[in-house]
Parts: C-alpha cells; structure tokens; sequence
C-alpha cells in the first residue's frame, strides 16, 4: 500500500511538472491585429519603439556577416581586442575546435585584466567539453550556466536563454543565429557546414545590447553590471535607425509574437522571411492570409530535407495549406541546414537576431532581436535573401496535397508538441 502511494505521488509529481513546462504564458495573444497602418507610417515607429520595446535609436552601422567564415574571425578579433569589458551569451557551446578558439580568446583577455562574463543555457551547452569551463574560470572569466537542472526549478526547466549576444568594451554588439560550434564553421559549403548569418553592430543602440545581456546576467547571478566600462557614452556611428527588442517567459513571452503580429499587420506590399524553424501559429496564419488579402507578396524560405529537426519541418508542413494556396511563396533551401532567421518589410524594416518563427521562440525562450529601419540596409538583406534563394526548390501547393500519407501522419504525431519542437 506504501509503495503505491509513493508511486502515485511520484507520479503526479512528474506530471505536474510537466504540465508546467507545457503551460502557456498569462498574457497570451487571442485576436488578430488589423492593419491600421503601414510600416513607412511614423505612427508604425512610434508604436514600435514605445508599445513594443526600446526606444529606436539612430546613429547606428550594421555589418552582415555571412556563415562562419565571416563570423566567427569577426567575433574573435573583437574579442581579442577587447580593453576592458566582454558580455558574452550564447544558447549553443558544442565541444570541437571553434569552442576551444572562444574559450582560448575569452580566457587570454581575462588573464590580461580584462572582466569577461560569459552566460551559457545549461541546456544548449550540454554536450560541451566541461575542461574548457575549467579552463575559463581558472583564467579569471565568470562563466555562467543559465538554468542548470536542479530540483527547485524543474517547473522552468523549459525557459532557455536562446538569446546571441557578444557585447566588447560596451561599443562592438554582435547578434544573429550563431552557436558556437563546429557545423558553423566553414562557408555552408556541403551538408556538414551550416548556412547562417550574424551582425556587427556599432552606434548608441550596443548599449541595448548590454541592456539585453544585463537581463539573464542579473536573473543567474543577482549583480548588475554597470558604469562607464559597460555603458560608455556612444557616439553616432552611422545612418541606421535600430533597437534591441527581447523577451522572456518572466518578462511577458509574448511580446516578440506580437512585435511580428503587428509587422505583418503592417507590410503594405512585401514580406521575405528566412526561419530557420517555421511553425506558425493560428494568428501568425491569420496575419499572413490578410497581408496576402491586401495584396502583399510574401516569400518564406526554410529548411529542405538537410534539417536538424525532422519533426519541427514536418509540424511546420501541416498548416501550408491555407497560405499555399493563397498565394504565399514558400521555398526550401536544399545544399545544407539553413539556420538563418531575418525578416524584410516593404524593403524599410528588417528584425535579425536568435528568433526563430515557432512558439518556442514566442512562448518559452528568452530570445534578442534587432530591428532596423532603414532602406538601404533593406536593401542589402534583400540581395541576401536573393541569395539564398538560387539554391531552393520551391514548394507548392500541389506538392503538399500530394504529400506522402506517412508525411501526413507524421505530422498529426507531432502537432500536439509543436510548442516545445
């Protein structure tokens, strides 16, 4: 009788948990933006940068970089120039060469006097080599684990920091889809090297980045960093009008769902989105058939077959139906993984960043995105987005109707999961 009783207990106790980690958040979107004005509106601005988020500040530059051939010897020289601060917050830290370089670079810089904070997800490092933590904190960096399993917390062992952030002396922000590890590396080559893009940002808005950064550096460890190494007085740099949008399951998780919800709303005549993982739900679904409605041509380009979550491509596929046959131009990217994840509207605004276009990036993650107003550098991700294009096989609605019956119930498999793909 005992025993069944423990076991009961145990039991609930497991699926409480669980149920916990499945809960959706308390401000939770239910009904449609409407489209009350467009993108190039003032009032779209000013919505954005006081409704939404951070102010948007002008006097910026914004660099692509392009997969990790570009990437990671960008970061890595700002690392090593740094003089006196480094915030560095990645969701990925996998064991292989490129993770020895950062921890090389990060632990060289502290033993120079140099303060580096590094916070790393407990669970998006969870196969990186332990010696190299080793290594840092021997060398004077205070490295971080965010949210490592522990009996007090199994109810957010969900809510991952899934943010990108590399901050150098509070002047050099780095953001975009980057993890470090080795499929990264090289230039998306074959199916073994991954196609990604990050930014180098300069100009008063890499003080939203140390914001940003101050967030989940404050929630592990109860200090904050402040004073003129961390926040110096930033100087215009550049023409490009930006800010730092965040969110968080503690912070309102549904604020980035929104921030896209009312972009969509927006767009007047064009949308191009690269989503890594693309797993809309029903009112992301509603915004886009309405953008289509006003006459707005959309573009979505994702993962082909070379993916790193089969399940994530085929909830994903489930829901085409609608917007295929409405019009909107979905295309899969064939040569490797395609982790990239941008958004152009109206060739005005573009959102970079960690945030990929499922509810786990709008529910659960903590996630970081820079939006950009500025028309030439919408026109630069254009000619990115152009890019990525060539090599796509476009999906059609045809395709998807004829999709194979094992397809089909594969995905009715995953759909009742697809928060958590």
């Amino acid at each position: 009788m005992l025993t069944t009783i423990v076991i009961t207990v145990l039991v609930t106790g497991f699926l409480v948990i669980l149920g916990l980690n499945f809960a959706k958040p308390e401000k939770k979107l239910e009904r449609k933006v409407e489209h009350r004005f467009a993108v190039h509106d003032p009032q779209f601005r000013r919505e954005m940068g006081v409704l939404m988020g951070p102010a948007i500040i002008s006097g910026n530059t914004i660099k692509d970089l392009n997969n990790g051939a570009e990437i990671f010897p960008a970061m890595l020289d700002a690392i090593r120039g740094a003089k006196k601060t480094i915030s560095f917050e990645t969701y990925i830290w996998w064991e292989g060469q490129i993770g020895k370089e950062f921890a090389a670079a990060l632990s060289e810089r502290a033993q120079a006097g140099v303060k580096v904070h590094v916070t790393i997800d407990w669970a998006g490092s969870y196969n990186m080599d332990e010696t190299l933590l080793k290594q840092m904190q021997a060398a004077g960096v205070n490295v971080q684990r965010y949210r490592p399993l522990h009996w007090y917390n199994l109810a957010r062992m969900n809510n991952r920091t899934h943010r990108k952030l590399l901050i150098v002396d509070g002047r050099i922000g780095f953001t975009g889809g980057v993890g470090i590890g080795d499929p990264w590396q090289g230039n998306a080559q074959d199916k073994d090297h991954w196609r990604d893009i990050h930014f180098r940002v300069e100009g008063p808005v890499v003080a939203q980045f140390q914001a940003a950064f101050n967030d989940n550096w404050i929630k592990t460890t109860g200090e904050v960093l402040n004073g003129v190494d961390n926040f110096p007085a930033l100087e215009k740099v550049g023409d490009i009008d930006a800010h730092m949008f965040t969110s968080s399951p503690s912070g309102g998780s549904e604020s980035m769902h929104l921030m896209y919800l009312m972009t969509i709303a927006a767009a007047d005549k064009t949308i191009d989105l690269e989503a890594a993982y693309f797993i809309p739900d029903e009112l992301i679904t509603q915004a886009f058939l309405a953008a289509r409605k006003r006459g707005v041509k959309i573009r979505v380009l994702v993962p082909g077959k070379n993916t790193d979550s089969d399940a994530a491509r085929h909830a994903s596929k489930a829901d085409w139906g609608p917007m295929l046959q409405a019009g909107i131009e979905i295309y899969e990217y064939e040569p490797t993984m395609f982790h990239n994840k941008m958004l152009i509207v109206d060739k005005l605004m573009v959102s970079v960043g960690s945030t990929n276009f499922d509810l786990r990036s709008f529910q659960l993650n903590d996630e970081a995105s820079l939006n950009a107003y500025d028309p030439a550098f919408a026109e630069r991700m254009t000619e990115v987005f152009e890019q990525d294009l060539k090599p796509t096989q476009r999906y059609t609605y045809e395709t998807w109707k004829n999709r194979p019956l094992k397809d089909k119930l594969y995905e009715k498999f995953v759909l009742p999961i697809k928060s958590q793909l």
